[in-house]
């Protein structure tokens, strides 16, 4: 197994993209192909000592900046590191690639480069949130603005298989983001995906709503990419609060201080189940390959729990279960339209 990676891509590339990934190489065993120029990458890695035997390096003349629009590693850089990964997955040379680079060329690259499953009209990019219990995957969150009922019922069925193999979820739960947890509540959209549902065969719950993100009582939560990117976003800000707040009451007494010192193990706690360094990146489910976007400003652990999530994931043949259940699904609606002839789904 190998797992591509930016070297170029991120905040702090390539020195902490190249740190991470020769502690996969190290720690794991893990086979990487480090991706960008070739006398940056060396001067790198002779910093950190010689390279381990896992790792190999991959040459990439052209960077795609964090300005650039999205389309570029299409266009204007074909030889930007980014594009080479997504060569390498699709020319079967790597099975997942990792990058903290630019977010929508990662997704172009991955749709198109590397191609979606046979039968997912849409890949999704699923969030990965903390909550009392375990973890929440929320997808989309991102990737897709406009969604069909259908193209939900997908992120539904790569979710439950996310949580299912990489979280190690036996049966997760599946919730429709909605106004409300009664069967009418939401929009047009929300009330016709409440009826595509139902034809999954999985443990759908029914309408959920945003407290139930972080409540521990769901497994999976589906809604569309402008919802999902507002909650990510807004959980990351919210982190970005709470830890300036404690921060500034710490200083404000030795009192508080004190508490502090005496509380210390349960803030370490708390830290590392809101570190999205601790997580390392979102995956891109629904691509043939394993697509993993990792924060910009992700360092050198980050790093390697992306590079560690990406194992994961061609590890329990991810792609391979997604595409059979999407494709049992397309089965069963054509059945029903040669049975049935075409139907209209309610609007209410």
């Amino acid at each position: 197994m190998l797992i591509a990676v930016d070297a170029m891509g991120g905040d702090h590339a390539p020195e902490a993209v190249v740190e991470g990934a020769v502690r996969a190489a190290r720690e794991d065993g893990t086979g990487i192909l480090l991706v960008g120029d070739h006398e940056r990458l060396a001067g790198e890695l002779d910093k950190l000592g010689a390279a381990p035997e896992t790792l190999e390096t991959v040459h990439a003349s052209e960077v795609v900046g964090m300005a650039d629009p999205p389309i570029a590693p299409l266009r204007q850089k074909r030889d930007s590191s980014i594009r080479v990964c997504g060569d390498l997955v699709r020319d079967g040379r790597a099975q997942a690639l990792v990058s903290a680079g630019n977010t929508g060329a990662a997704m172009i690259v991955a749709k198109v480069v590397v191609g979606a499953i046979k039968g997912v009209d849409r890949p999704a990019l699923a969030g990965v949130f903390p909550n009392p219990k375990g973890r929440t995957v929320v997808l989309d969150v991102g990737a897709n603005v406009d969604t069909k009922p259908e193209q939900l019922r997908e992120f539904a069925v790569m979710g439950h298989f996310y949580a299912q193999e990489v979280l190690r979820t036996p049966a997760p739960r599946v919730g429709l983001l909605s106004i409300g947890s009664e069967e009418g509540k939401g929009d047009d959209v929300t009330r016709r995906v409440f009826e595509v549902m139902k034809s999954t065969g999985l443990n759908f719950v029914g309408n959920v709503e945003g407290s139930d993100v972080f409540g521990g009582d769901l497994d999976v939560i589906v809604c569309d990419g402008f919802v999902g990117n507002a909650i990510l976003k807004s959980a990351e800000s919210l982190v970005e609060f709470v830890a300036a707040t404690l921060r500034g009451e710490l200083r404000r007494s030795w009192r508080a201080r004190l508490g502090y010192v005496l509380a210390a193990p349960a803030f370490r706690a708390l830290r590392r189940k809101t570190d999205y360094a601790e997580y390392g990146a979102a995956p891109l489910l629904g691509v043939g390959g394993g697509c993993f976007i990792a924060h910009g400003h992700s360092n050198a652990k980050a790093i390697h729990s992306a590079i560690r999530r990406a194992v994961e994931f061609c590890s329990a043949d991810l792609a391979d279960k997604i595409r059979d259940k999407v494709a049992e699904l397309h089965a069963q609606e054509e059945l029903l339209l040669r049975l049935d002839g075409p139907r209209e789904i309610p609007a209410s």
